[in-house]
């Protein structure tokens, strides 16, 4: 729960009616229409690369669940990727799915209900967005498992103990409703597989490993529970070696899985085919507009389009005109290809946009080679995240959104982008850090770029990161006496069960507090990354976009994070990017093909 030391959720209002800035960006885009006009004349006279019932942008988890469910209810489908890969975000993921009341969950025993569900999204998201997209999300996402399960080689796991972020809230639970894909043999892809984009972060060779291992993983040398997942993943890795398979976990798995799914329904997946615009006819969409083969041409929709192309994460000039400064587009970890172009297209045909100041975020180490998304780190005992005046400012161990919302709401009056995570050599020698080993140094150019400093001070520290070495000394002798007594009055770590998903069971009384006594110390560069945008097209239940006025663009749908986002300004579990976008996909091919 908040409390006056830490952020509230933002309540910023957001439904179908217009904003000034929808209005504003409405307003230019019929502009950008009609100035158009010739081209759209023109585009007719395009090379027609194909026709189909449903055109499908992007193929990511909202794309490719939209295409599989249009493809089953009889639809001519195709999919048009931009990337020369597939699977988009979604693939780099750890793919988590957030869906309450799933037939997995409630298989595995969990207590979930419709009541607790609805009453614990309205919390968490507020007035931010209407109630009848919170209710449409909430309906339709178990059947969507259900549908992907039955049409698809995936399979699910429970999350077990991953508890929801704001668990305290009425209908929370402190031990989960997320779930994550399977292992899927990549061998059921055949020559497709090599066209996988490929993750975030490998998983170690010889391993086969799932999202829920990590924080396990994390504690291996002081962790009898961690030493035994770790071989349990060697064992799962040496089965599958045995068997000559090619295992596939977290967001391959679930990538792969749909990918598998569209093949088996015989849908098209055309890579390297970049979205230009979209084709509007008598003011509706009725196609999209593409470069193909190196040349442009036209694939018409005889029902509709829908555009899961990804969010704007990788634009610098759509950050710079709707996000806070600073921003930056490489301490982002979202597909390099989510540059907009859908969310542009889209508000070129009408389209109001929503939510494009936000995004999926969390606290960044921007690391040479790419930026490190931090979660288990900023968690465990023995750290702290101090601002440039040397204060701790946030629950380091809360919500991830919340830190960066926090950064940046208070950044105007006490800087804290960078923000600093002080670590100890005890910390080290105890946890797994990104994939170094504990008691292992870190690569020199993580610290020839700035992203870590190390000294055998605080003092020396603070001087070499640029802060106060006195007010640095306080902030960590004040932390380490809370940390003794395992609370935290100022932040309050520890106090939700959230808290303590990443932590160390092992230190007492509060798995999340340790003091820091052991040099040297350390200084991770933490910035405001991110998952992905979470702004775009405003949508209705039925995942169609709609115009400023609140009207619906006939032959238009947009799904994942070329959408606004059904969690408005916050995050209600893990996986609530990736379970919206695929359920709003479901929900908007079940209202083409007249099933909704």
């Amino acid at each position: 729960m908040a409390t006056s030391a830490e952020p509230t959720r933002r309540t910023t209002p957001f439904d179908a009616r217009p904003t000034r800035r929808q209005v504003l960006g409405a307003t230019a885009a019929t502009g950008l229409t009609l100035a158009a006009g010739a081209r759209t004349a023109d585009a007719a006279d395009l090379p027609l690369l194909g026709t189909y019932d449903v055109v499908v942008i992007g193929s990511g988890a909202a794309g490719m669940t939209a295409a599989l469910t249009a493809a089953r209810r009889g639809l001519s489908t195709v999919v048009l990727e931009k990337a020369a890969t597939f699977g988009g975000s979604a693939a780099r993921s750890g793919a988590g799915v957030w869906i309450p009341n799933n037939p997995v969950i409630l298989a595995a025993g969990v207590p979930d209900t419709p009541a607790k569900a609805a009453a614990y999204l309205a919390a968490v998201v507020g007035s931010d967005v209407p109630a009848a997209r919170q209710s449409a999300f909430l309906a339709h996402g178990p059947d969507m498992i259900s549908f992907v399960m039955a049409n698809s080689p995936l399979r699910f796991r429970w999350m077990e103990g991953y508890s929801d972020y704001y668990p305290e809230l009425p209908g929370g639970l402190p031990n989960g409703r997320s779930i994550e894909p399977d292992q899927l043999d990549g061998n059921l892809l055949g020559a497709e597989l090599a066209r996988l984009n490929p993750p975030y972060m490998q998983v170690p060779t010889g391993m086969v490993v799932f999202s829920a291992d990590y924080k396990w993983l994390a504690l291996a040398a002081v962790s009898a529970r961690g030493a035994a997942v770790a071989a349990e993943c060697l064992a799962r890795g040496t089965k599958a070696a045995v068997l000559g398979q090619k295992p596939l976990t977290m967001g391959q798995s679930l990538a792969a899985g749909l990918r598998k799914g569209l093949m088996d329904a015989g849908v098209p997946v055309w890579l390297g085919t970049p979205l230009t615009d979209l084709y509007v006819e008598g003011g509706a969409v009725t196609g999209a507009l593409v470069t193909r083969d190196g040349g442009p041409g036209l694939v018409r929709a005889r029902r509709a389009v829908v555009v899961g192309s990804g969010g704007f994460e990788h634009n610098a000039a759509m950050r710079s005109q709707y996000q806070q400064q600073p921003i930056g587009t490489d301490w982002t970890v979202g597909a390099k290809e989510n540059t907009g172009d859908g969310i542009r297209a889209g508000q070129r045909a009408g389209a109001a946009l929503g939510l494009m100041d936000d995004a999926w975020w969390g606290p960044a180490i921007p690391l040479p080679d790419q930026p490190y998304f931090c979660l288990a780190e900023r968690t465990l005992p023995g750290g702290l995240l101090v601002n440039a005046a040397g204060a701790r400012f946030v629950n380091e161990a809360g919500p991830y959104s919340d830190v960066v919302h926090t950064m940046y709401r208070l950044d105007p009056t006490a800087p804290d982008i960078p923000a600093w995570l002080i670590v100890d050599q005890n910390y080290r020698n105890r946890y797994l850090f990104k994939d170094v080993a504990p008691t292992f140094t870190f690569p020199d150019s993580w610290y020839s770029s700035g992203a870590v400093r190390k000294a055998w001070t605080l003092d020396a520290l603070a001087t070499a990161v640029g802060i106060p070495a006195a007010a640095l000394r306080a902030t960590v002798d004040r932390f380490n006496s809370q940390a003794l007594q395992g609370k935290d009055p100022d932040f309050h770590r520890g106090d939700s069960a959230y808290d303590h998903y990443y932590t160390d069971p092992s230190v007492l009384p509060n798995s999340c507090l340790a003091p820091l006594w052991l040099p040297p110390y350390y200084a991770f560069r933490i910035v405001p990354g991110d998952l992905g945008t979470k702004g775009g097209m405003v949508t209705d239940a039925r995942a169609r976009v709609l115009r400023a006025d609140g009207s619906v663009i006939p032959g238009l749908y947009a799904a994942g994070n070329a959408s606004a986002a059904v969690m408005g300004h916050s995050y209600a579990g893990a996986g609530s990017t990736i379970g919206p976008a695929m359920t709003f996909g479901y929900i908007a091919a079940l209202d083409i093909a007249g099933a909704l």
